[in-house]
């Protein structure tokens, strides 16, 4: 891995790897926007999230991650805006399409002539002349995943799309999706107490050379104190979620109680240690922690700083065990979309 220069005030370099084996090259550690525009905390306007998303850059994170369902599209038109304050050849833009969001609730749809739709869209309101990496953002098991991918494959042709991805797909998926064009990269959300895809997705895209985005790597900010040592806002779409959940949480609070003490050997924050946790999984992994504030956002970037040998991992993943985590990995109030469409481990 080689490292990326970032600026003066730099504490910690963000070093370059190898996203998958068809060429695309990204930041260790990449950022995750969708809080930007609300979702855990209240939303910031365009010029404070650009601020946030050049401060990124500045010390060296090159990988932004968005998605049309954000917002709405305000997540795509805020990041569009900070884009426009960065060189962006130096820049790797991930979004995704998938997600339908209406009056009527949430769907899926993975329609050729709805893929080719939303890549119009996503690139109008990023103000790029294309993506470098596109998602599927969930798979809709109504359609052919072959026809999804062959649209994909033709925006790839044309230059529109460079590299594609799948996030919260099943192995089998993954398998024929690859067949009709090479995936790049899998997202799936990955920490220390959502650990399903360990079983069987993370060897399967070593099997085939694709790389693995993990999303909410510090447990959705849990093991940064949220709901142990701060509350959840009222307005926070964690009220709806099963892990903090009053009942839940409480139980809950054992696992971060663990974390602290861990924590402690090694010198640093609980969430610093999650996310390094996650970082040493593999040099294919690019976790992409996201947050408003730009001390946690220089936090993060020093998590890469923590230095964990095999014993350590070993002892971290003993003591945090997902089996001791109380309430299920999905929003309950977005379990019918993930759970009616898509083909992941119904946990």
């Amino acid at each position: 891995m080689t490292a990326f220069p970032c600026d003066s005030n730099c504490a910690a370099m963000v070093p370059r790897v190898k996203l998958g084996t068809q060429g695309l090259e990204v930041s260790k550690m990449g950022f995750g926007c969708m809080g930007l525009t609300g979702s855990y905390n209240s939303p910031l306007d365009d010029d404070a999230g650009a601020a946030v998303v050049a401060h990124a850059f500045r010390r060296g994170v090159t990988f932004f991650d968005t998605s049309d369902v954000y917002g709405p599209h305000t997540n795509e038109t805020l990041l569009g805006k900070a884009l426009k304050q960065l060189p962006r050849d130096q820049v790797q833009v991930a979004t995704k399409f998938g997600i339908q969001q209406d009056a009527g609730g949430m769907t899926v749809c993975g329609r050729p002539e709805y893929v080719r739709a939303c890549c119009e869209a996503s690139l109008r309101r990023l103000g790029v002349d294309y993506i470098d990496l596109y998602y599927q953002h969930r798979v809709d098991t109504t359609i052919p995943i072959e026809d999804t991918i062959g649209e994909l494959k033709k925006l790839v042709e044309e230059g529109k799309v460079k590299y594609i991805g799948l996030s919260e797909a099943s192995p089998d998926t993954i398998k024929r999706a690859h067949a009709v064009h090479p995936i790049t990269a899998v997202q799936m959300e990955w920490s220390l107490w959502s650990r399903d895809i360990e079983h069987e997705i993370v060897p399967l895209c070593r099997e085939l050379g694709i790389g693995i985005v993990p999303y909410s790597p510090i447990g959705r900010g849990f093991f940064g104190g949220r709901g142990v040592t701060e509350q959840v806002s009222a307005e926070s779409s964690l009220q709806r979620h099963p892990r903090f959940a009053a009942e839940n949480l409480e139980k809950n609070k054992q696992i971060y109680l663990k974390m602290e003490d861990l924590a402690k050997k090694h010198q640093c924050s609980p969430a610093q240690l999650a996310l390094a946790w996650v970082l040493h999984q593999g040099g294919d992994v690019v976790p992409i922690p996201g947050t408003t504030k730009i001390k946690n956002l220089d936090a993060n970037i020093d998590s890469l700083k923590v230095k964990l040998t095999d014993e350590d991992l070993k002892e971290i993943a003993s003591q945090i065990r997902e089996e001791d985590v109380a309430g299920g990995r999905q929003y309950n109030s977005y379990a019918h979309i993930v759970w009616k469409y898509a083909d992941t481990p119904k946990k």
